[in-house]
């Protein structure tokens, strides 16, 4: 009865902890905020466009950054966030 008891009080003390954590903003990001860049460190980098970012609690700002492309052609597809079933869902930027 002890066993039960406690597993029963561990499942409803984890349950919330397991849903913070798979938190999602309802709420849309803030407009990407401005931010100056000089030239490139190096030839044939591509300046990375900063992006918010869901912290679980609130979106927090991830700076810029210059980078190699990975191979000569590619091109860089920035961070955006979309909308799905009331949730807003960021999807990474990328290479292609």
């Amino acid at each position: 009865m002890k066993t039960t008891l406690l597993a029963g009080l561990l499942a409803s003390i984890l349950t919330p902890v397991s849903l913070m954590a798979q938190d999602v903003p309802r709420v849309p990001p803030p407009v990407p905020i401005p931010e100056a860049h000089e030239h490139a460190p190096h030839p044939g980098w591509i300046w990375i466009e900063g992006h918010h970012r869901w912290n679980g609690h609130r979106y927090i700002w991830v700076h810029g950054y210059w980078a190699p492309p990975p191979h000569p052609g590619a091109a860089w597809v920035p961070h955006h966030w979309e909308q799905r079933d009331g949730a807003w869902v960021l999807v990474p930027g990328h290479w292609q």
